[in-house]
This record gives structure tokens, sequence and C-alpha cells, in this order.
């Protein structure tokens, strides 16, 4: 992915390929462990043009000569991929053009030189949790039988999404009386559940595909929140039709609610400001920030001028997976 700035045609974003700018830099995203687009050493102009004599020059971040590298390819038109990228690969990279223009007339010959900068970010897909709310009406607010209905149904959720590697978390309840013009005084129970996709057992599904990891868990814990959504919509009609008796506490229709969760894995945050064009996508903490656990966003570092957050800068030691490592099965979600 690439992001144009408010004054960058999106021309200049081609088909696995991105192009410079004299003017400003372009931020580039990479998906960790995935090659990066071709970075174009011209615009999209000058690559319209003949160009005499091109020579070129790129720098990595850590300020070294990218030519002969194994992680690039490096083509001898002055494009540049960077290959399995990694969080550490994060930065600036640029790229010095020099080339001739021989003037028509007098056939004298003058050196042009063109400068382009490359903001390079590593970035991962959010894990995917869902936060999911439920109401049953009960005939009285009974903390005992409150209790172990609430047990029982996640129970039941949970064998109905176990197979996928998924689990109930941070079950919660709480018991209401209500009046309704209606009905009268009436008591509900409303119940509130996350589901998340790192069940016991999920690492050994994640050690088969490591660098997709995310895709695999984020597909498996949307289809058990599809497989509880129709469990519910096919409560009423289990409750009504298969029990002799009628149940002391009854599905309250239509009153199922699902909620999308996002988090990052630590040392990735979202930033819809600095990062617009990929808003949706975990990027690597910048330099000044970091992200400990499963937050959405990067903190600040306590100390200004601290370009690696550390315990005496930050107040707080960056987890296993944190910026500067490649960690790909730190879960998101604690289970």
């Amino acid at each position: 992915r690439a992001e144009p700035k408010a004054e960058q045609s999106i021309d200049l974003i081609g088909k696995n390929e991105v192009y410079g700018d004299t003017r400003h830099e372009v931020s580039v995203y990479v998906k960790v462990f995935a090659n990066s687009p071709f970075l174009v050493c011209m615009d999209l102009a000058l690559s319209q043009e003949k160009i005499i004599d091109p020579n070129y020059l790129w720098i990595g971040p850590d300020g070294s000569d990218l030519q002969g590298q194994g992680y690039v390819n490096l083509t001898e038109t002055g494009k540049l991929m960077v290959i399995g990228f990694r969080v550490s690969m994060s930065g600036a990279y640029t790229c010095t053009l020099s080339h001739k223009v021989i003037e028509t007339t007098t056939q004298e010959e003058i050196e042009m030189v063109e400068a382009y900068k490359f903001m390079v970010y590593a970035y991962r897909e959010a894990d995917h949790a869902y936060q999911m709310s439920v109401r049953f009406n009960t005939t009285h607010c009974r903390l005992k039988t409150d209790r172990l209905f609430v047990e029982m149904l996640n129970k039941i959720l949970n064998s109905t999404i176990s197979h996928l590697t998924c689990h109930i978390t941070g079950s919660s309840y709480k018991c209401h009386s209500i009046r309704t013009p209606k009905n009268g005084l009436q008591h509900e129970l409303f119940v509130n559940f996350l589901v998340s996709p790192f069940a016991p057992g999920w690492e050994e599904i994640c050690h088969k595909v490591p660098y997709d990891c995310e895709d695999v868990t984020n597909r498996r814990v949307r289809q058990a929140a599809e497989r509880i959504g129709k469990f519910f919509h096919q409560l009423k009609h289990v409750l009504k039709y298969e029990f002799h008796t009628v149940p002391t506490i009854q599905y309250v229709d239509n009153s199922f609610s699902m909620t999308p969760i996002d988090s990052c894995r630590p040392g990735f945050g979202k930033n819809h400001h600095s990062h617009q064009n990929c808003a949706s996508c975990c990027v690597v903490c910048g330099p000044g920030t970091y992200s400990p656990n499963n937050e959405v966003a990067c903190r600040t570092c306590a100390s200004p001028q601290a370009r690696i957050c550390t315990k005496a800068s930050c107040g707080a030691r960056l987890a296993p997976g944190a910026a500067g490592t490649d960690d790909p099965l730190t879960p998101a979600v604690n289970s």
C-alpha cells in the first residue's frame, strides 16, 4: 500500500510500483514478511521520458548502500523491492538518480541529479474479536439461578465454536427489573461476552502458517461469530417447539447484537492521522512511541528524545514481539 499526499496524484502508484516525488516523501506500507512493491527511483513524468546514462544509488534506513544486499531486488532501471519485509526494515529509503541532459544546439552535457525519499512502514492486519450481548426474560432476578444459566450458556457456546480454536472470554451478566406499559414489571437478564480466536491450541495452527497468522485467526473468529449468531437466531424455535415445559428463562427476540473489536500486536498500532491510507492497518510504532501490550494505538514515550522506548524512557518494558522484533505468534487478545 502506498499513501499519496494531498498534492500527489494517485497516478504515482502503478501496478505493484510506487513512483517517487521530488517535492516530498512518499509513504509505503508493507505487510510483515511480504515483499514490498517496487519503489521506482523517479517520478511519473520522468518515467515517460528518455533518460541518458542513468545512475541509481539506493540507501537504506541504516545509511548503507543497498546495492548487492541479499534482502533486496534492485533492477538495472533503478527499481527496488525489499524481500520478506520485517519490522526492523522500516524506515527511510532514499534514492539519488543522476543522469545527463544534452543540449540540442550546443551538444553540451549537463549533469542532473534528483533525490527521492520513501518512508516504508511494516504493518500487520488487526486481530479481530467480537463483543456480543444478548438478553433473556426471567421470572425473578435470582443470583444463583442466573449464574448457573450463564455458565451453561457459556459451555454450549464454547462447544459450538471449539473446533475453530475460538472461545468465550470476559463473560458477565446482570439482572434488571423493567417496567413496561403493556406488561407491567418484568425481569431481564443482560449477558455480555467476548468471542476470542485464541483458545488453547491456536498456536499449533499458526505454526503451520506463521506469516499470515492474523488471516487464519481472523477467518476462524468470523466463522465462530457467525455460528453464535445462527445459534441465537434458532434459539426461539428451540425453546418454543422442542421444550415440553416453558423454560423459566427465555430469549428476548432480536436482542442479540455483535460488535467487532480490533487490537494490534505489541509494537504496532493504528493512527488515522499519520497513516490515513492505511487507517485499518496496525502499523509499526515509530521512533518515540511504543505499544507494550494489546492496545490499538501506540503510546508516546515519556522521554521525547527516546528513539527506541525502554523501561527508563517509557516507564514500561516492551513485551516480546514488540517493535524491533518479528514474533508472529504474540496474540493481540488475551486468552
